[in-house]
């Protein structure tokens, strides 16, 4: 991982100060992750009083992930208002198509935006870098629908530049392994349930509590296919019989390791990061 700190990167860094001032008043699309941590860290040091931040808080996103996000919020004392939304309400959410992402992202966006309103916050901005350019993410559409604003593409900051400014600034999601909806687990076409969810947050969690940061808990029906850095696989067979049997119990009738290793978004057309 390449952290260095090019005058290039700076100077982007400066493009995005000045561009967050310019909006006077947002509201920052807030995940916990790497990229909008960074972004909600900048709005905030730009425009103090005049930043808040929104956080989703529903199925797609395991408790634990939910529980990190809002204490890094706390840690830095970034104003969070936490929104409950159940996307299972969702038929296209539930159906799973190919364009999953896009209905779950209007539906996301649009109650941000409405409860913003209310706030008094229009507004809008999130994290997309100008790295998500060559991913498969079917939900910009959604956002550039509803006029959402992408600060770091904007900018041109890139993950890796956003990976160093975030440890040049000490926030602790420097190195955060990429996230992703729990629903990505899932093959497109296969029904996504709130059982199914609740079952691979809890295999993730797991897998996590043995040292495990970086994981994919795939499903395919009752095969559940666990992705980690092929450097870890010598830790993870000799974990092997705990991890079977705690994630048998879990319901699924078989548990494998893939031997290509950790990819973000395996199971997207093409096989094209998500």
């Amino acid at each position: 991982m390449n952290l260095t700190l090019s005058e290039e990167t700076l100077n982007k860094e400066t493009q995005l100060i000045e561009l967050i001032k310019s909006y006077k008043k947002v509201l920052v699309a807030f995940s916990g992750g790497v990229d909008s941590t960074y972004l909600l860290a900048i709005a905030h040091e730009a425009l103090g009083q005049n930043c808040q931040a929104v956080f989703a808080c529903g199925p797609m996103v395991s408790a634990q992930e939910q529980t990190s996000a809002l204490n890094l919020a706390q840690m830095y004392n970034f104003p969070v208002k936490v929104i409950d939304i159940n996307v299972m309400e969702l038929q296209a959410f539930r159906d799973n198509p190919p364009d999953r992402c896009y209905f779950c992202k209007k539906e996301l966006f649009a109650t941000f935006l409405s409860v913003g309103k209310r706030m008094g916050y229009t507004t809008l901005i999130e994290g997309t870098n100008a790295s998500d350019n060559h991913d498969y993410r079917p939900g910009r559409k959604a956002l550039k629908e509803l006029k959402i604003i992408s600060p770091l593409l904007e900018v041109g900051l890139k993950k890796e530049e956003i990976r160093a400014l975030s440890r040049c600034r000490n926030l602790l999601t420097w190195d955060k392994p990429s996230m992703a909806c729990l629903a990505s687990r899932v093959p497109y076409g296969d029904m996504i349930t709130l059982e199914l969810l609740t079952r691979i947050a809890q295999a993730e969690a797991l897998l996590n509590s043995l040292g495990f940061n970086e994981c994919r808990l795939r499903v395919h029906q009752d095969i559940a296919r666990i992705e980690i850095p092929i450097q870890a696989f010598t830790s993870l067979i000799q974990k092997h019989t705990e991890i079977v049997t705690a994630i048998k119990k879990l319901g699924f009738r078989f548990v494998t390791l893939d031997l290509e290793g950790l990819r973000s978004g395996s199971l997207n057309p093409d096989q094209k990061d998500d």
